[in-house]
C-alpha cells in the first residue's frame, strides 16, 4: 500500500449526515397555544371536568359542589336503577371482572347472547351483534359493509365515529348537505347504478339536537337501490311508540337494513350494537375486524345493558316526561332571548349557541359556578366557528330542577352579556 493510501486509510471519515428531529407534535401547537392563551385568562377547563361523588343521574359533586348535571346523556336515567345495579352485581360474582378475550375466541359469555338477546326483543329483529363501544360498532360496520368500488354515502354533519368507519374501509364516499333530501337525491342520481350502495344517516344529530328527514330520506335512498344504516345512538329509548329511536316514529322500520347504537346513552352503560333482520347477517361476526380483533365487554357491563334494555322497553311514562323536560326549557331559553339550535324541541338535546369561544367559556364558568353542569361544544365537533353549550336532559330531572336551571341560565346570561 502507498503512503497515501495509507494516509487516506488513517483520516476521519465525518458520520453521515443525520436530519433534524422532526416534532411530531408541531402541526398541534395553534391550538395548544389557543388553550394556554384561554386558560391563562384564569377560566376552568371546560374539558378536564373530575366528578368527585355522582349521587343521581342528576346530581353529582364537582369541586365539592353540589351540582345538577345537564350534560350527560343519560336520557332515560338508568344508571342508578336498582334492577340494573343489581345485574351487573350478580354477573360480577358469577363471571368475574373481564372476559381477557374477543368475542370470536373466550370472550363470549352467556350475559354477551343474553343482552343480544335483549336487543332482538327491544327492536323485533332477528339479529343483533354486540360490540365493545358504540365508536366500534360504526366503526366495525360501515368499514366492513362497503368495500373497494362500492359506495357510502353519508350526511355532511356526520358522527366522527361514521366518517372513521369510511376512513377505515375502502369504499368511495360522497357526502350530501345536512338533512337535505333533495341534495342526497341529485348526489344518488349521479352515481353509476351497478355499484352497491350504503347510505348512512341519523336519527338524532348530537351537536344540535336536530332529527333526520328520515321518511323522506329513506324514500329517496330506496328509490336509487341503496342499503341504508341509521345510527339511533341519541335517539333510543325516547323516539317511537317501542322507545327505538326516530325511524320507528318516522314509520321506516321495514325499510332500514340495519340499525347501530350505543349503551351509553339510554341504557346507562357502555358498549355498541348492530340490530337487522338481513339472512347474512352473522357472517359480520367473521369479517368485522373491530369486532373479531378487540377483547369483549366485562360480563357485568352487558348484564346490566340487557336489564336496562329491557326495562326501557315499558319506559312509556319516562318518555313522556322527558319529553315535557325538553319543552320546558327549549321554551324557557328562547323566551330569555338565547340562540338555540332548533326551532322547536326535536329531542333531548338542547343546543345554546353563543357568539364566539370566549362567550362560551365565561358562561359555561358561570353555570358551573352556579351549580350547573352542562357540555361546551366547538369546532371540529361543531360546524366551523360555531361555539356552543350543549344541554342533555334527562326523564329523572324533576319539573322543579329544569325550573332551576332555566333561572341558572338567566342569571349565567345576564352576567356574561348572552341575554340582556
Amino acid at each position: 500500500m502507498t503512503e497515501a493510501a495509507q494516509t487516506a486509510d488513517a483520516l476521519p471519515v465525518d458520520p453521515p449526515a443525520i436530519a433534524p428531529e422532526r416534532d411530531l407534535f408541531s402541526k398541534f401547537d395553534a391550538l395548544i397555544a389557543e388553550r394556554e392563551a384561554l386558560m391563562a385568562t384564569g377560566v376552568r377547563d371546560p374539558f378536564a371536568i373530575v366528578m368527585e361523588e355522582v349521587k343521581s343521574p342528576t346530581l353529582a359533586v364537582i369541586k365539592g359542589k353540589e351540582t345538577i348535571l345537564l350534560g350527560t346523556y343519560n336520557y332515560m336515567g338508568m344508571t342508578f336503577d336498582p334492577d340494573v345495579i343489581q345485574a351487573g352485581k350478580d354477573a360480577l360474582d358469577h363471571f368475574g371482572s373481564g372476559t381477557t378475550g374477543s368475542r370470536v375466541l373466550n370472550g363470549t359469555y352467556e350475559p354477551h347472547k343474553d343482552c343480544e338477546e335483549a336487543l332482538k326483543e327491544f327492536y323485533g329483529t332477528k339479529h343483533a351483534m354486540v360490540f365493545s363501544t358504540g365508536y366500534q360498532a360504526n366503526l366495525g360496520m360501515i368499514s366492513t359493509l362497503a368495500g373497494k368500488g362500492e359506495y357510502i354515502i353519508l350526511d355532511a354533519d356526520s358522527h366522527a365515529s361514521i366518517y372513521d368507519g369510511c376512513a377505515l374501509g375502502n369504499a368511495e364516499i360522497v357526502r350530501f348537505r345536512h338533512n337535505s333530501v333533495e341534495d342526497l337525491d341529485k348526489r344518488l342520481g349521479r352515481l353509476p347504478k351497478e355499484p352497491g350502495k350504503l347510505v348512512v344517516l341519523e336519527g338524532v344529530y348530537s351537536m344540535l339536537g336536530d332529527i333526520a328527514p328520515l321518511k323522506e330520506m329513506v324514500a329517496v335512498a330506496k328509490k336509487h337501490g341503496c342499503m341504508i344504516l341509521c345510527d339511533e345512538a341519541h335517539g333510543m329509548g325516547f323516539f317511537g311508540e317501542h322507545g327505538r329511536g326516530v325511524f320507528e316514529e318516522a314509520g321506516v322500520s321495514d325499510d332500514i337494513d340495519f340499525v347501530v347504537g350505543t349503551f351509553s346513552k339510554s341504557v346507562g352503560t357502555v358498549g355498541g350494537f348492530c340490530v337487522s333482520n338481513h339472512p347474512k347477517f352473522e357472517v359480520m361476526r367473521l369479517v368485522c375486524r373491530p369486532y373479531v380483533f378487540t377483547a369483549s365487554l366485562p360480563p357485568s357491563v352487558v348484564a346490566t345493558a340487557a336489564t336496562s334494555i329491557r326495562k326501557l322497553m315499558h319506559a312509556g311514562n319516562k318518555r313522556a316526561h322527558l319529553w315535557e323536560n325538553s319543552r320546558r326549557l327549549h321554551g324557557g331559553l328562547r323566551e330569555m332571548g338565547f340562540r338555540l339550535g332548533t326551532e322547536t324541541p326535536q329531542s333531548a338535546i338542547i343546543a345554546v349557541i353563543l357568539e364566539d369561544q370566549a362567550q362560551a367559556v365565561a358562561m359555561w364558568q358561570a353555570l358551573l359556578e352556579g351549580g350547573l353542569y352542562v357540555n361546551m361544544a366547538r369546532p371540529p365537533a361543531t360546524p366551523a366557528g360555531t361555539y356552543l353549550l350543549r344541554c342533555s336532559l334527562c326523564a329523572e330531572h324533576s319539573a322543579e330542577q329544569v325550573e332551576t336551571i332555566i333561572e341558572m341560565f338567566r342569571a349565567a346570561g345576564r352576567a356574561t352579556g348572552a341575554i340582556g
